[in-house]
C-alpha cells in the first residue's frame, strides 16, 4: 500500500512540474516575441484581402480596425453607432488608404445575422476580429443587483461569437488559411465571483475558441482566444493607464505579435505574468467572503478613483 501511495504523489508532483513548466514556456515565448518581433508582416497579409472586426465603433475594435488597416487589409466595420463607423471609415480612407466597408449592427439582437451575411458576400475574408462584447457593470456587484439585461449578455457576448465565426469560417476553411481572433476576458480563466454573468460569458468564449482550433487547425486555420486584464476603454469608463492597464492600441498592436504563439494568449506580456500570479491563488482564498469584501470596498474604490465613473 505504501509503495501505491508513493507512485501516486510521485505522479502528482510530476504531473504539477509539468504544469507549471508549461506556464513558464509560454510566458517565454511572450517575452521572447514582446522584445523580438518574428512575425513578418507578410504572414498576416497573407490570409487574405479583408479583415471584418466587430464592435468596430469603440474601444478594442477600433485599434484593431485602424492597425489592421495599417497592416495592408481593406477593413469591414460592424458596431451599432453609425455616425462612429462613419467617423472611423473616412479616417481609415484618409489616413491610410484601405478600402472600409461598414455595417451597422446591434449585436444585442439576434436577427441580424443574414443581413450581416449579404454585406459580406464576395468578400476574400482573411481576418475576423469577434470583439463585441458588454459587461454589466465595471463595478463589482452581486448576481441579483446586477442591470437585468442578461439576455442583451448572452446575445453580444456569446451569439455573436458563435454566428459570426459560423459565417466566415466555411470560407476560410474552403481557402485552407484564415485567422480568427476572439476577445474574451482574464476574468474568464476562471469564475470570478460578483462578475459573475461577465465572467461566465468570456468563458464560453475560451472553451468555444480552443475547441474550434482543435477542429480546424489541420486546415490550415489559425483560431486564438485573447484574454486581456485592463484595457482603458469605454467599457472600462477610461480607467487609468499603468503598468497594467494599457490602451487599447498598445494592447492591439502587442497582440498581433503574438498569433502563432497557441490557442490562447493574454495579448500582452504583462497581463500572462498577472494571469500566472493568479493562478498562484488558492480556490478557497479567490472564493472566500473576505476576498468578496475586498473587491466590494477597495477595488470599488480604486475604480472611483481612476475611472470615469459618476
Amino acid at each position: 500500500m505504501g509503495e501505491v501511495l508513493e507512485q501516486f504523489f510521485i505522479f502528482v508532483g510530476l504531473l504539477v512540474c509539468l504544469f507549471y513548466l508549461m506556464k513558464c514556456v509560454r510566458v517565454s515565448k511572450c517575452i521572447f516575441l514582446h522584445f523580438w518581433k518574428v512575425l513578418p508582416r507578410s504572414f498576416l497579409k497573407s490570409m487574405g484581402e479583408w479583415a471584418v472586426i466587430t464592435g468596430a465603433g469603440d474601444g478594442i475594435g477600433k485599434a484593431y480596425s485602424f492597425e489592421l488597416a495599417r497592416q495592408g487589409f481593406n477593413v469591414v466595420l460592424i458596431s451599432r453607432t453609425l455616425e462612429k463607423l462613419q467617423a472611423i471609415a473616412v479616417e481609415i480612407e484618409w489616413t491610410i488608404g484601405s478600402t472600409v466597408k461598414i455595417i451597422q449592427a446591434d449585436f444585442a439582437r439576434d436577427d441580424i445575422y443574414e443581413y450581416i451575411k449579404e454585406k459580406l458576400k464576395g468578400l476574400e475574408i482573411g481576418i475576423l476580429v469577434n470583439n463585441v462584447g458588454m459587461l454589466p457593470n465595471l463595478l463589482p456587484s452581486h448576481f441579483l443587483n446586477t442591470p437585468d439585461d442578461i439576455q442583451s449578455l448572452i446575445h453580444c457576448n456569446i451569439t455573436s461569437v458563435v454566428k459570426m465565426t459560423q459565417l466566415i469560417l466555411k470560407h476560410m476553411k474552403s481557402r485552407q488559411k484564415g485567422l480568427i481572433l476572439n476577445i474574451s476576458s482574464g476574468v474568464a480563466l476562471f469564475p470570478w465571483p460578483l462578475y459573475s454573468t461577465y465572467s461566465a460569458s468570456k468563458a464560453f468564449v475560451c472553451t468555444f475558441s480552443k475547441a474550434l482550433q482543435a477542429e480546424y487547425k489541420e486546415k490550415g486555420i489559425i483560431i486564438q482566444v485573447l484574454t486581456p486584464y485592463a484595457i482603458s476603454t469605454p467599457m472600462t469608463k477610461y480607467l487609468k493607464t499603468n503598468m497594467i492597464t494599457k490602451t487599447a492600441d498598445e494592447f492591439v498592436k502587442e497582440s498581433l505579435n503574438y498569433v502563432t504563439i497557441g490557442d490562447e494568449t493574454c495579448g500582452c506580456l504583462t497581463h500572462e505574468i498577472l494571469a500566472g500570479i493568479l493562478s498562484l491563488i488558492p480556490s478557497w482564498a479567490f472564493y472566500s467572503s473576505a476576498f468578496q469584501k475586498m473587491l466590494l470596498t477597495r477595488y470599488v474604490d480604486y475604480l472611483k478613483k481612476n475611472a470615469n465613473i459618476r
